[in-house]
């Protein structure tokens, strides 16, 4: 079972510097659209081999 987080915790967290807290959001973004680029470019490759093209 998952221990709840305590106060001490949470107030950390929240002293980190803006810079760093953006830092991770920007990480996290940069990541979930790299992701999304692979799996929308391997699914072009497998419809351009199976014979599926625009041009």
């Amino acid at each position: 079972m998952a221990s709840k987080r305590s106060l001490q915790e949470i107030e950390a967290a929240e002293k980190k510097p803006l810079w760093q807290r953006l830092g991770w959001l920007a990480m996290i973004w940069v990541g979930s659209v790299g992701a999304l680029f692979i799996v929308a470019s391997l699914m072009r490759m497998f419809m351009n081999a199976a014979g599926l093209s625009t041009h």
